[in-house]
C-alpha cells in the first residue's frame, strides 16, 4: 500500500539566501520537484509545499520548504506532518553539513544535530530526532572563517560548477530512500567511489 512521505529542504526563504550553502536543502526538494514538473504552491503549515508520488502508482511524496529562517523550522515540519499524517520515520529531512567535505552525501536516521540549528529545531519540534536525513557536504569554511558566515556565502565559482551534479545526486538519494530504504541509499553514497 502506497505511504506519504514528507521531504522537507531546509534553507532560508528570500532570493537574497537562494544561493547559499544553508540552502542546499531547498535545492534539491527544487530538483525533485523540477523531475516531475511540478511547482511549490503556498500551504497553511507557513511552508510551500508540492503534492506528487515518487512514480505513477508508488508512494506519494510532499516536497517543502518552511517559509520561515532555517533555525525555526521545526514549526512548519511539525505541522506539515501533522496535516498530511506522516510519522517521524517518514519526514526526510534534507540539509547542508558543514563536518562532511564538499560534494559528498551522507544519510542518517537519528543522532545528534551536530550543531545544525535547523535540525535541532525539527527535532525539538517532532519531539523526537529520530527522521531520515540527507546531509549533503559542504564543507568546513577555510582559514579562520566564522562557520555562521560560511553557510550564509554563496557557492565558490569552482563549487557551482559541480553543485548542480551534488543536487540530482542528493535527489537521487531521497528517491532511493523512499524506494528502497535507508540502507540501500547508505550503500550506495557511503561506500568509497
Amino acid at each position: 500500500m502506497a505511504q506519504t512521505w514528507l521531504v522537507i529542504g531546509l534553507g532560508n526563504p528570500g532570493p537574497q539566501y537562494a544561493a547559499t550553502r544553508h540552502n542546499v536543502g531547498q535545492l534539491v526538494v527544487d530538483e525533485l520537484a523540477a523531475r516531475r514538473g511540478e511547482s511549490f504552491r503556498a500551504h497553511k503549515a507557513n511552508a510551500r509545499v508540492v503534492e506528487t508520488w515518487l512514480r505513477p502508482g508508488a508512494d506519494r511524496l510532499v516536497l517543502a520548504k518552511p517559509n520561515t529562517f532555517m533555525n525555526v523550522s521545526g514549526g512548519p515540519a511539525a505541522n506539515l506532518a501533522r496535516f498530511y499524517d506522516v510519522p517521524p520515520e517518514r519526514v526526510i529531512v534534507v540539509h547542508d553539513e558543514l563536518d562532511i567535505p564538499f560534494d559528498t552525501l551522507k544519510l542518517k536516521t537519528g543522532g545528534g544535530h551536530g550543531g545544525h540549528n535547523g535540525v535541532r529545531d525539527v527535532a525539538k519540534a517532532l519531539g523526537t530526532p529520530e527522521f531520515p536525513r540527507v546531509r549533503v557536504g559542504i564543507g568546513r569554511p577555510p582559514g579562520r572563517q566564522d562557520p555562521a558566515d560560511w553557510v550564509l556565502d554563496p557557492f565558490s565559482v569552482s563549487d557551482r560548477k559541480v553543485l548542480p551534479a551534488l543536487v540530482s545526486e542528493a535527489a537521487d538519494a531521497v528517491e532511493l530512500l523512499v524506494d528502497e530504504g535507508l540502507l540501500a541509499a547508505q550503500q550506495r553514497w557511503h561506500a568509497p567511489r
